[in-house]
């Protein structure tokens, strides 16, 4: 699922030609990612339908609460419809484009355990997340919490504090490096995410830890149920690999830039070449 080695030649007046290969460690640990054995989709798009249930067999629900933001339509892609419909629980399902939001209301028009709004979540304010479970029956201590809004996920996980779900399920930036710390600016309308090293960052400071991740997210759960799920090492190394969309970047001692591994921007599927990354022109790049 996770191996990928790019190997990339470029060619060069002359018939000179830099040898560039891309050839990552993987370090993931089997029985760190156990849970991954249990992947299921029934309206989920990466296996977090199975991965919540075999998550729920092991700690127990609590009160069957679930939460999710960007729900799109209730069904698409869903990382919740599976536990309302198929399981009886009750939700809070957040969408903030108009006509997504409209589909969401009448996927659940008349379902008296579900609760449906149409609007951005804020890190504060009226809309921030807080505010808005206020206006609803959730518990303080609901059981899940699934956040994909493609970029504020971070800064509304942290703006998160007059409630705590025992699981979160939060997306990051599967481009970054394990080994970076990445955090876009506290902007709605920004669309770069965070790195998950930055989330499991965050996550110790809430007091949760890392359980599993799946294609683009990490889930983690609060650090008193953690040892009931038997990883001993759930660092990210162990948990993640990214080197399948990983670019990396060196430089020649005249200031060329090489590149090796994944050139295709992930989400526009737009690949680039070597020679577009320059910065300093050809006839500058002395030695």
């Amino acid at each position: 699922m996770y191996e990928a080695v790019g190997v990339e030649h470029i060619d060069r007046p002359g018939g000179a030609m830099p040898r560039l290969e891309f050839k990552p460690v993987n370090r993931l640990k089997s029985e760190s990612i156990w849970l991954t054995k249990h992947f299921r989709n029934v309206a989920s798009a990466n296996g977090q339908d199975g991965l919540f249930e075999k998550i729920f067999e092991i700690i127990g629900p609590s009160n069957r609460w679930c939460v999710e933001f960007g729900a799109v339509d209730g069904k698409t892609g869903s990382n919740t419809w599976h536990m309302i419909n198929n399981h009886g629980w009750s939700g809070v399902l957040i969408e903030a484009d108009p006509a997504l939001a409209k589909e969401l209301r009448d996927n659940y028009r008349g379902n008296q355990k579900v609760h449906t709004f149409e609007t951005v979540v804020t890190i504060e304010g009226e809309n921030a997340i807080d505010s808005i479970l206020s206006r609803t029956p959730i518990p303080a201590d609901f059981d899940l919490c699934s956040i994909d809004i493609d970029g504020n996920d971070y800064h509304v996980w942290k703006s998160m504090t007059k409630y705590r779900p025992r699981v979160v399920c939060i997306e990051f930036n599967y481009t970054a490096p394990n080994d970076v710390i990445f955090v876009q600016d506290p902007n709605p309308d920004t669309c770069q995410g965070c790195s998950l090293l930055a989330l499991i960052e965050l996550g110790k400071e809430k007091g949760y830890e890392l359980v599993a991740a799946t294609a683009w997210d990490g889930v983690f759960v609060d650090a008193e149920l953690y040892a009931k799920f038997g990883i001993e090492d759930n660092s990210i190394d162990a948990m993640w690999n990214p080197h399948m969309r990983e670019l990396k970047i060196l430089q020649g001692f005249d200031g060329t830039l090489y590149t090796a591994g994944s050139r295709i921007l992930q989400e526009s599927k737009i690949a680039f070449e070597h020679d577009e990354l320059q910065i300093v022109p050809k006839s500058m790049r002395k030695y």
